[in-house]
């Protein structure tokens, strides 16, 4: 009986779960930094990115990588609960002292739209990642 209850309530939480992303957005910025100002320009993004997770409601994530062999290449996986969360988030004052700040330190940008192929999997990214 155990065994059902815990089965029903997983359903549960994963079916409302599913219904609250489909109008979650998703992107990926690809950005290249001019190399005299990559020191700076992380410091500054990882500031703005821990700023908006520990802040924002809306902000589900923002993921900043850099490729390994050009570390002047960027990539930042976002996912907002929706575009109302995002369009929030470009007001917010940490994301204005960001984007006024680093403007000098970025050669191209480009954002690109995506789709959760898998959205029901989400929750589960991560879960395995020990601080």
């Amino acid at each position: 009986m155990k065994y059902y209850l815990i089965l029903f309530i997983t359903l549960l939480v994963s079916s409302s779960a599913f219904a609250q992303k489909k109008d979650m957005m998703v992107r990926l910025a690809e950005i290249e930094i001019d190399p005299h100002y990559l020191e700076e320009y992380t410091t500054i993004l990882k500031e703005e990115s821990r700023a908006s997770v520990e802040i924002e409601p809306g902000v589900i994530a923002i993921f900043p990588m850099a490729q390994r062999e050009n570390p002047t290449q960027l990539r930042l996986l976002e996912l907002y609960a929706d575009r109302q969360a995002y369009e929030q988030h470009l007001k917010t004052p940490h994301f204005q002292k960001y984007k006024t700040s680093t403007l000098k330190m970025v050669k191209s940008l480009k954002l690109v739209e995506m789709d959760a192929l898998d959205a029901a999997t989400m929750p589960l990214l991560f879960r395995k990642l020990k601080q």
